[in-house]
């Protein structure tokens, strides 16, 4: 791993540690394993992102997974020259008071947004990420307004994946692919596109 990821990731950490004694960032069992749990989770959607890629949205940020995660390793590539403009939307102001302070101690560029998802106007993404936020019909419902043509949804989901699909198609016509997780048995990364609500033409 380049020592600069490296090092930020574990300026992250001490961070997570320390704040989470004061407000609840993330499961306490997951504190033993934040490597894997938060930050090998998130960042294997990084794969997913198309090149062309340049807004990315992450919806209900909390803790920064996986949105902060994903700027860090973008800010940090030496392949990519054009960076891609990271949007955190997180509506509880203590854990943006969190993301702040880890893109400043981080080096981090990212704009945090202090609002509700619904809140949100004028802002297109190409790529729209979610972790542990709602099921996958709520989680289009937060989307819709973000979308462009060609925008991609990055959705890390877990054993009821199957069903929320189900679900979602009700009213949702969506190109969906499921990928396996790389860390859990049960766990699959949704890559979602040209996602038309139906329900909006009844």
């Amino acid at each position: 791993m380049h020592f600069s990821v490296q090092k930020k990731l574990e300026e992250y950490k001490a961070l997570l540690i320390k704040w989470q004694k004061k407000i609840n960032l993330v499961g306490s069992s997951t504190l033993d394993d934040i490597e894997k749990r938060h930050f090998a989770d998130s960042a294997q959607l990084y794969p997913f992102i198309p090149s062309q890629a340049r807004v990315l949205v992450d919806l209900g940020s909390g803790a920064g997974f996986p949105g902060m995660i994903l700027a860090l390793l973008d800010q940090t590539s030496k392949e990519k020259k054009e960076k891609i403009e990271v949007h955190l939307i997180e509506s509880d102001l203590r854990k943006a008071a969190f993301l702040q302070e880890v893109a400043r101690v981080c080096n981090i560029q990212v704009t945090i947004h202090r609002k509700r998802i619904e809140q949100i106007k004028d802002l297109k993404a190409d790529i729209i990420t979610a972790r542990a936020l709602a099921p996958l019909e709520s989680l289009l419902d937060y989307s819709f307004p973000f979308l462009k043509e060609d925008s991609v949804c990055l959705f890390l989901k877990g054993e009821k994946s199957m069903k929320e699909i189900e679900e979602a198609q009700k009213k949702y016509c969506m190109n969906i692919k499921e990928f396996p997780s790389s860390l859990y048995e049960n766990g699959v990364i949704l890559k979602i596109s040209e996602i038309k609500n139906e329900s909006a033409k009844a």
